[in-house]
């Protein structure tokens, strides 16, 4: 049976690991600001990162403001935003979201968390996310590749993101939050597939109770590793 302490130190270890596999892990959301990151991840979700970058720089050119934005014509801005799927339902968060920043915000996003779940289309995710890489507040953004690691790595046994969130909180420094949550990521993305993990081309393999469910010959696991934008997309 694995005691708190050692499990912090096994966390705490495949953190370092990673961030020698993944040293340049980032947000791979493309932003200029606070606005458009916050844009980008209520579009980002049931979507990837890559269908959400093609899609902004037309959206933000056209609607580069809060106050822009909550004056969108809805059918405008559902043909923009379609390729992201579930346009409808993300138009009427953005044009909600975007009147509300202009109402009780003066145009600007908040920096407190308590603020931002207000607002229509944000979660504690969505949060994270913008406090995290916008205003470097660090943040445990519990999204599928972070809840399915963090399952496979036993750092959590749950499914419900916001338990999982306070299982990762009590192990990682909260210092290290924001670039831990990049690092998993990557990894998800990238190594640590949900129907093939490629355990045998793994960093963290000896430290991980799940290792060998996926391939664990060191050639052919290699083979599945993604590398670039093209792991955006998975």
């Amino acid at each position: 049976m694995e005691t708190e302490l050692a499990r912090t130190r096994r966390a705490r270890r495949v953190h370092r690991l990673l961030a020698e596999r993944y040293p340049d892990a980032h947000c791979e959301l493309d932003f200029r600001d606070p606005f458009e990151l916050l844009v980008a991840t209520i579009l980002s979700a049931q979507c990837t990162d890559a269908r959400v970058n093609q899609v902004t720089p037309a959206l933000f050119a056209r609607y580069p403001t809060a106050t822009d934005l909550a004056g969108a014509d809805r059918d405008e801005l559902e043909a923009l935003i379609r390729p992201t799927g579930f346009f409808r339902a993300k138009a009427d968060s953005l044009l909600r979201m975007s009147a509300q920043l202009v109402a009780e915000h003066g145009g600007q996003v908040p920096g407190r968390q308590a603020d931002l779940v207000r607002l229509a289309g944000v979660g504690r995710k969505t949060a994270n996310v913008v406090l995290g890489d916008a205003f470097g507040v660090p943040g445990l953004t519990v999204d599928t590749h972070v809840g399915r690691l963090s399952r496979r790595l036993g750092f959590t046994t749950h499914d419900d993101p916001v338990k999982v969130e306070s299982d990762l909180a009590g192990l990682i420094q909260r210092k290290d939050w924001t670039m831990f949550n990049h690092r998993m990521i990557f990894h998800g993305r990238r190594t640590c597939h949900s129907r093939r993990p490629a355990c045998g081309a793994c960093p963290v393999a000896r430290l991980c109770p799940s290792a060998g469910i996926g391939e664990t010959d060191p050639v052919r696991a290699a083979a599945l590793v993604k590398r670039g934008p093209a792991a955006a997309l998975a």
